[in-house]
């Protein structure tokens, strides 16, 4: 029976979405979950997954086209099967064909154009400006080529700065934003102007949950090791399935409880930052929380999201520790309630029963939407988290 593959919605303001390209041709055999498409969004370049075993019998909206979310993109069916044909939806013009190798933009060969890891920006800009992907060389993770090394190859005069962006920025000079940016401007405007944000900070003692996750991480491979992130998404994740309060959205006067614990982890990009969803994360152990997390990070910033990655999020995590960040207070991601800033766990004295000594100490801020709890709810929320971390071995337990 055939199966349709529609534009799916990626975010509670996602309205529509850009087919960047097929990953096969019509007619080709595809395997249930395997990656068929790539959707430029405003965030990022996600994948569309097969949900159904077959053969790709219909290609319905090509490469370059922007279509409305739940457009019917193409259509899976079973070898033999007669699909009829569908028309074609009213998209946006497609975008120019690959521009021819530029020279001066790179040295020696490079694979094709369609299989150099770029940022949707990134792609977008050397469209623009004639030039070729594949001859630019990436600065990016994995060698991803980000906007600095479009705008690098445009300043030597490759191509011509495409309109409005300037190719070298110079002080003084006026930086058109990129989507990315333009997005997270307007998001964060709103939810600042919408939501009433308050503030609570609470500095928790790391020493157990640091101990602990040295001694985990000692008995197990690189890639099974548990993050400082980790431990915070198990202990926030475990705590909102206590406090549903905090697990809610705000709607026209009523309070949206959500089913499910779906936490954003914030990944910064070249681009921007993006927060792309754990979910179910309160019925995952440490362990699975921490391999899930790794790969939602690695899929980010190497522009390999799938389409179940992002939206739906009910709390978001952001940890600055990394960049030797004390403290910070994080905007609420609209429709969430809540959002946690994590900043580094540093080593200072703490004095207990008149005795001074060095601790791992580690602040966190909550950033609470008012109109879903109140200065009470989110005291209790916080006492609750800080219990967890200081006490980590109950982490351990199966949810």
């Amino acid at each position: 029976m055939a199966t349709n593959v529609i534009m799916p919605s990626l975010g509670f303001d996602m309205t529509e979405g850009r087919l960047a390209r097929w990953l096969i041709n019509e007619g080709d055999p595809v395997e249930k979950g395997q990656a068929i498409a790539e959707i430029d969004t405003e965030k990022a370049t996600v994948e569309i997954e097969a949900a159904a075993a077959g053969i790709l019998a219909r290609i319905i909206v090509h490469a370059g086209e922007t279509v409305p979310v739940g457009t019917l993109i193409g259509v899976i069916a079973e070898a033999g099967e007669e699909v009829m044909t569908v028309s074609a939806p009213s998209p946006s013009p497609p975008a120019p064909p690959p521009p021819a190798p530029v020279p001066g933009a790179g040295e020696g060969a490079a694979p094709s154009e369609a299989r150099v890891k770029a940022s949707p920006v990134a792609r977008k800009m050397a469209e623009e400006a004639g030039l070729d992907l594949s001859r630019i060389k990436g600065t990016g993770p994995g060698g991803r080529v980000v906007e600095r090394d479009v705008q690098a190859a445009i300043a030597v005069g490759s191509a011509p700065a495409p309109p409005g962006v300037p190719a070298m920025p110079a002080p003084g000079a006026t930086v058109p934003l990129n989507r990315m940016r333009k997005t997270i401007a307007r998001r964060m405007t709103e939810s600042k102007a919408t939501a009433p944000h308050f503030y609570i900070t609470v500095e928790i003692n790391m020493d157990d949950a640091m101990k602990m996750r040295e001694q985990l991480n000692a008995l197990a491979p690189e890639a099974e090791r548990v993050s400082v992130s980790d431990l915070v998404v198990a202990a926030v994740a475990r705590t909102l399935a206590r406090f549903p309060a905090m697990n809610a959205s705000y709607r026209e006067d009523n309070l949206e409880m959500h089913p499910q614990v779906n936490i954003g982890i914030a990944v910064a990009l070249e681009d921007g930052l993006i927060p792309p969803v754990l979910r179910d994360a309160d019925k995952k152990s440490l362990k699975r929380i921490a391999a899930e997390s790794r790969a939602l990070t690695e899929r980010a910033r190497t522009n390999k999201l799938r389409s179940d990655d992002l939206g739906g999020g009910t709390f978001t995590v952001s940890n600055l520790g990394m960049f030797d960040v004390d403290e910070f207070i994080a905007i609420i991601n609209p429709p969430e309630a809540a959002i946690l800033a994590v900043g580094a766990v540093t080593r200072r004295p703490v004095a207990a029963a008149g005795v001074v000594r060095i601790a791992s100490l580690m602040k966190t801020t909550l950033s609470v939407d008012h109109r879903v709890a109140d200065g009470a709810q989110a005291g209790r929320f916080m006492q609750e988290f800080r219990k967890l971390l200081e006490n980590p071995v109950i982490l351990l337990a199966e949810p």
